[in-house]
């Protein structure tokens, strides 16, 4: 099949590339060595329909491949192989693309090429039989800081890639491309971290990489301990990025062990085993690091597929950029120049794609620090303050119609656009929490002995990057509960007629300013008559008290409350729904529940688009104004004198449609003078906090806008009652208010 001219013309690019590299390359130096390795891999994925020029690039990118693992740097014999290989490339491709012989690689200095891959990559290791590799990481983070940034970011994308295609394989142990996908990322943590030394890193993915080489080789087929192992592996992977993490970001090196020997000693033993197992696994001591070993039960559970998405690996995915290493990456015009090397150690950056793009309507993404962001966002809000207060001053100085008045207009157009695109820079999907959910559900099923099928939607739906972080606790929580109480097992549903593979579904849309993410399961439902038995049990709630149906669910909310009959390692001991709420709750977010008995429930999370920007209903007390978040205010309303009464015990209460609301007045709270006190003078708003209303009493409502937060201060930091502040139109300031900590003052 002759190549494209698309393609051809990718090809005759990367060739170019590769003989600026090696013009530059010098025996004993290693500039150059990585960047010719990615670019003669690109060349590789690109040729594969045709083996003479195949076989003849992965021959030199074997070559190149003992430098890396032995940390050495070109030799007079590798870098003449290199620019021989140069030499012959142009004309080869031509002939190739022509369809005609092509004339032999003059490979007359290149050592003996090795049968596979796995053959070439043991030889290194076989000096080092017996050798321990649990083992503090030696950084040189002085020498090898601008090195080991481009790598962390770009060994979490790795690794974010290996957990999807490892739960893709699950399902479908013959997807090629999975496979592919996950030796390739291997390839490259190992290829990185043997060029900086990283022991116990490189030897680890050397082994899986090893394994995984088998697998594709059809040497060995994959099953559920093979997986299980690998994801183990990519654990251990990742505890070790998140040591580098911190030695950059906090200037802390790495005193702690990750071990890895049980995990090299079980992948040899995988390897060495019949068709890969099953075999038993070795003993895995506890990780120093505080993450969980996850089961190894060998038995299958269907995981609904997930696609793996593969950009070019270079470019970490937003949100773990942005929570690794504090930075967004953004979309870039295309229409600019092509980006150079952005610094020197960038030169050393491996990769198995180019960074950049082509063709028309492509962009390129660009890192930039949270800092940045966060101090452009500030310009901003003040750029909107001060618009607003033009705005307001030129009311009382020129006509609506005047000249000043239409600039004022368009201003403030442009300003609100600003401030709009601003804000995007802050949102990042919400597929990496998704993803992290879909490993958990995987192992849950595992450890309960349950079938799940998992399914998620809306992966691509933007959040602030704080609400990403954030949401990821309340999530654990939820599908923990979810698997371990909502779901039956496979026995049980079968009795009542369901299928023994139960479905799980986690989603997220928007719905006007709000993003929603919901998490579904077609399990047994939570039943309101038990959890009120429980609630009266545990001492939540005393017997007799009536409480309508939404408030009786809620109760799974409260701190100690479980109506699981046995305590697991899973759940059982009143931990973990608490946490959803308060943490949701922090977020200006609620979570609600709709559940049918034997049929399922769901969870429902509504979460504000940005922390940066509060939807809030201004209120005034006195001469002071106050701003509620809109999210917490149900309603507002002028009371009449009869629905006011005074209650032994709870004080002073509003009855609303039969249910009586304690009244709080705001100037109380903040010693305000010349306030209304009377409530039938003033307006009652209805708040809600942790599924509680409360009658707030103000003397008016003024308006209801959009308003940026500001930060109070040292002085003012965890002031009961209060969130923030903002600065109005005319240029007072306003409290936020958050009614949690407002009415527990």
């Amino acid at each position: 099949m002759p190549f494209s001219a698309s393609t051809f013309a990718s090809i005759e690019e990367t060739i170019n590339r590769l003989a600026g590299e090696s013009i530059l390359a010098q025996p004993g130096r290693d500039e150059g060595l990585i960047p010719s390795y990615s670019l003669i891999s690109e060349l590789v994925e690109m040729v594969n329909i045709e083996p003479g020029l195949h076989d003849p690039l992965l021959s030199v990118r074997r070559s190149l491949d003992v430098l890396l693992d032995d940390a050495k740097p070109f030799d007079e014999s590798s870098l003449a192989l290199l620019r021989r290989l140069v030499e012959w490339l142009p004309g080869a491709a031509l002939a190739a693309r022509d369809k005609v012989a092509i004339a032999p690689f003059p490979a007359t200095a290149e050592p003996a090429a090795p049968e596979s891959v796995h053959t070439l990559l043991t030889t290194s290791d076989a000096k080092a039989e017996g050798a321990k590799f649990d083992q503090v990481l030696d950084l040189n983070l002085e020498e090898n800081r601008e090195l080991l940034t481009e790598f962390h970011a770009e060994a979490l994308e790795h690794l974010s890639q290996i957990e999807s295609s490892l739960l893709v394989l699950d399902e479908q142990p013959q997807d090629s491309e999975a496979l592919a996908q996950i030796f390739r990322s291997f390839h490259t943590i190992k290829g990185v971290s043997g060029f900086l030394r990283l022991t116990p890193m490189h030897t680890l993915t050397h082994e899986v990489e090893s394994l995984l080489d088998l697998a594709r080789n059809s040497k060995l087929i994959l099953n559920p301990t093979i997986i299980t192992a690998i994801l183990e592996s990519r654990d251990a992977v990742e505890l070790m990025v998140g040591q580098i993490t911190r030695a950059l970001e906090q200037g802390t090196l790495p005193s702690e062990v990750v071990p890895v020997d049980h995990l090299i000693r079980r992948v040899k033993t995988l390897m060495a085993s019949p068709q890969g197992g099953p075999v038993a696994a070795a003993p895995t001591p506890t990780p120093v690091a505080a993450v969980a070993p996850q089961p190894k039960v060998p038995t299958s559970i269907p995981v609904a597929p997930v696609v793996p998405v593969t950009p070019p690996p270079v470019v970490a995915t937003k949100a773990e950029a942005a929570k690794s290493d504090n930075v967004i990456p953004f979309e870039a015009p295309a229409s600019g120049p092509a980006s150079a090397p952005a610094a020197k150690g960038a030169e050393k950056k491996p990769a198995t794609g180019s960074t950049e793009t082509k063709g028309a309507g492509s962009s390129s993404t660009v890192r930039v620090n949270t800092e940045k962001l966060d101090a452009m966002m500030d310009v901003v809000g003040e750029l909107v303050i001060v618009q607003s207060q033009i705005a307001e001053s030129s009311r009382t100085v020129t006509d609506e119609n005047s000249q000043l008045a239409r600039n004022i207009a368009q201003l403030g157009r442009i300003t609100k656009e600003l401030q709009h695109n601003a804000m995007s820079l802050r949102l990042v999907p919400i597929k990496p929490a998704f993803q992290k959910m879909e490993r958990l559900a995987r192992d849950l099923a595992r450890d309960c002995g349950k079938k799940v099928e998992f399914k998620t939607q809306g992966e691509e739906t933007e959040m602030d990057r704080t609400v990403v972080e954030d949401i990821a606790d309340p999530l654990v929580h939820m599908m923990r509960n979810s698997l371990d109480h909502g779901l039956e097992t496979p026995e049980a549903r079968v009795a009542v007629g369901k299928p023994e593979t139960g479905q799980v579904v986690l989603k997220a849309f928007y719905q006007g300013s709000n993003v929603f993410v919901e998490l579904s399961d077609d399990g047994r439902g939570i039943d309101p008559d038990r959890v009120y038995r429980k609630a009266v049990e545990k001492g939540v709630i005393a017997a007799g008290t009536q409480l309508p149906r939404e408030e009786i669910l809620n109760l799974i909310f409260a701190p100690g409350f479980s109506t699981a009959e046995v305590v697991t390692a899973v759940s059982g001991r009143g931990v973990g729904m608490d946490v959803v709420r308060r943490n949701i709750e922090k977020l200006r977010g609620k979570v609600e529940i709709d559940t049918t008995v034997g049929k399922g429930t769901t969870f429902r999370i509504k979460l504000p688009l940005t922390m940066a920007i509060i939807d809030g209903l201004v209120v005034r007390v006195g001469a002071d104004r106050f701003i509620l978040p809109s999210t917490s205010v149900q309603m507002a309303l002028r009371p009449t004198r009869e629905a006011i009464t005074t209650i032994q015990g709870r004080g002073e209460v509003l009855d609303h449609r039969g249910r009586m609301l304690p009244i709080h007045r705001l100037n109380r709270k903040f010693t305000i003078p010349g306030a209304v006190e009377n409530p039938t003078e003033g307006i009652l708003v209805l708040v809600e906090s942790s599924d509680k209303v409360t009658a707030l009493l103000v003397d008016e409502m003024v308006a209801k806008q959009e308003v940026v937060i500001k930060n109070l201060g040292g002085w003012l930091t965890n002031l009961p009652g209060v969130a923030g502040g903002a600065i109005l139109g005319d240029g007072n300031i306003a409290l936020i208010l958050d009614p949690a900590s407002l009415f527990a003052a």
